[in-house]
Formats: structure tokens, sequence, C-alpha cells
């Protein structure tokens, strides 16, 4: 089969729907090597961030018009290349495909990470959250298959958007493979000494703003009086202003805010971590706690929704926003030696759900379904 991806993600974010599209496309390369694959990107200028496996082709506007206009390409130039490339399928990884697919002849597969910006609109700009919902709208209604990364997800489709529930499939995402490896001795020294990482540490890693809640963590700590250090990882919102005023004005010295890190060194980071602490309001599948699984970390993150679903049995599970639980759940981890093994070695299972040998195949059934 002849296989076309939106891959702007793939080259431009570091996280989320760049990691998800990295991995799949990678993975689909590594277990169908006997598809053909074309990554459709209106630019590749951060190389750096995604070198595809070789043999896989990339597109990019090749004309005038499209070199000038290029979210113009993306959004409706893509879907007349799509026949002249001889696609059989094409697949947005991310909430969204060309205007114009369902006439082109060729089928479609979206995959849709969340409806935050529905569940938390005061999050998003208002023009934001139009341009969101009319994308993701158009997207669910004329793809062949859509596929949700969690059933919080699929049941936000439904409840939500009104989206067909016959055409939804859930194909849950995984993590990178570099967190299924230990890192040496050697190597998480080096890591120690390279980020002046504390010896005994609770890990946090997203984006810091208010949706994923590190102030929380920060509070709890505090106003708990749990004397342990906290490490965390993530690109600086203005949100972090907030985080970083009340470290400031209660003079914390245990909180370390790294933002700067290699994608490559986290698995070796999370290896050294006492336990990864994520209380996020909402979130579509929470690749940092799958991360944290492989990682065979105890994890504390939150009842309800996605997460609990993304952590099964390895995690603490505690309620977001009522900041004694979430200092109780942190006590008892890491006061619980027998606890924190429990949670490791059902967290290491658990995360075997979401390994390519199992979301791979069922990736190429959704696609093969396109043609039934």
């Amino acid at each position: 089969m002849r296989i076309g991806f939106d891959a702007k993600r793939a080259f431009s974010n570091g996280t989320g729907l760049g990691n998800y599209s990295r991995t799949t496309i990678n993975a689909l390369q590594r277990f169908a090597p006997e598809n053909e694959y074309i990554l459709y990107t209106s630019s590749t200028r951060n190389k750096h961030l995604y070198d595809p496996p070789a043999g896989i082709d990339i597109r990019l506007p090749s004309t005038l018009w499209s070199k000038q206009l290029k979210a113009y390409w993306r959004t409706y130039g893509i879907s007349k290349q799509l026949p002249r490339d001889s696609v059989e399928l094409y697949h947005g990884l991310s909430n969204e495909i060309p205007v114009g697919i369902e006439k082109s002849g060729v089928k479609s597969v979206v995959t849709i990470h969340d409806l935050i910006f529905m569940s938390l609109p005061k999050l998003y700009k208002p023009i934001d959250r139009r341009i969101y919902q009319k994308k993701t709208k158009h997207a669910i209604k004329n793809a062949d298959r859509i596929i949700a990364i969690s059933g919080q997800t699929r049941d936000d489709l439904v409840t939500l958007l009104g989206a067909d529930e016959q055409k939804i499939r859930v194909v849950f995402q995984g993590c990178n493979p570099w967190f299924y490896a230990k890192a040496s001795d050697e190597e998480k020294t080096e890591l120690k000494n390279k980020y002046n990482l504390p010896g005994d540490f609770l890990l946090y890693v997203g984006t810091i703003e208010e949706r994923k809640n590190l102030l929380s963590v920060v509070r709890a700590l505090h106003e708990s009086s749990i004397d342990i250090p906290l490490v965390a990882i993530g690109r600086k919102t203005p949100y972090f202003d907030k985080v970083e005023a009340y470290i400031q004005e209660n003079k914390l010295k245990n909180i370390h805010v790294l933002h700067e890190i290699k994608n490559t060194d986290l698995p070796g980071i999370y290896q050294q971590a006492m336990a990864f602490v994520y209380p996020s309001f909402y979130e579509g599948f929470g690749i940092p706690v799958l991360e944290a699984l492989n990682s065979g970390i105890p994890v504390i993150t939150s009842r309800g929704g996605c997460l609990e679903e993304t952590a099964g049995p390895g995690a603490h599970l505690v309620e977001a926003g009522n900041l004694e639980e979430l200092a109780e759940g942190i006590r008892k981890v890491i006061s619980d030696s027998k606890f924190q093994q429990n949670l490791s070695e059902a967290g290491k299972k658990h995360a075997l759900n979401y390994r390519e040998e199992k979301t791979i195949p069922q990736l190429l059934n959704v696609y093969e379904e396109c043609f039934q």
C-alpha cells in the first residue's frame, strides 16, 4: 500500500503531537516495510528534530504559489497532489485532513488526540477554538476511519461532536523505544552531573502550562512539609510565572526546573526518579505517564479520564485539584518501598499493552478497513 501522512508536526513539534507522528511513522516502517510511505510537510527546517528512516519519501511544496502559501497548500493543495503521487490512503496524524480529500478518490484516516479546546475552553483563545473545532469537525465527517488514542477521546468525540461511533477505533499510542532500554550506572552518573540532579527526587515532565498543574505539586510539597526535591522538565509558558512566583515567595530550594533537555537523555533521568508526579486536569493520553511506566518508576497521577486509563495499575491515583490528597499520595509512595515496587512491577507489565507489536497491527487493520 502507498500511504501518505500529514508530517508537519513530526518536523516541527518536539512534544506530544510530534512524538506521536514520529513514533507512528518509524514503527510502521519497522513492522510493515512492504508499504511505501510519503511524508507531506511544509518544512523540514528542523531536520535535527526528525530524520526519517531510509526509504521514506518527503513531499514539500514545489510550486511558486505553494512555497509562498504553505498553510494553504497543507489545507487545500495536498488533496490534489495525493492522486498524482498515487497515494492510496492518507493518514492525518494530528486532528485534521486536507479539504477536498473526500473527492480525490484517496481513502483517509484521522487521529484525534483530544478535545481539550472544548472541555477546557478557557485555556484557549476564541479564534483558536473556532479553528480547532472547524478542522476537527471536517476531519471526523470526511475521514473513512477515525482513530481515538484513548477511550476518553472516543467518548468525547461522540458526546461533544456527535461523531459516528461506527467509524471510530481506539488505537493507543506508544512512546519512543528509547524508554525500553535500561541506562547503565555510568550513563546515570553522567546525567546526574550534566544536569546537577539531586540524589533522590520526584519527577515531572511536560509543558509547564496551567492544565498540567505543576503548581499544585509544588504547593503540595511545601504546604505539607514533604522534604524531597522535585525536578520539573518542560517548555515554559506564561503559566510558569505563577509557579516561579510561588517558589520565590516561599524561598523554596528543592525545586529544579529544566527546560533544555536532550530527548535521548530523558530515559536515564526518568530511571533515577523515586516517582513520577503528573496531576494534570485533562489529557488526551498522557505520553509522559507511559514513559514513566516503561522506565520502571511508580506514577502518581489524576483519578478519572484517560490518565487512569493510561497508567492502569502502575499508578497511585489522586484528585488533581486536591492538595491534601496529592500530598498524601506523594508521602505514601516515597515512604513505602513495597508499595513502590508493586506499582513499578504492575506499571511495567501494563506498559506492554502500548508496545508497537500490539498497536501497529491494530493500526494496519484500520487502514485495511477503509477498503472494505
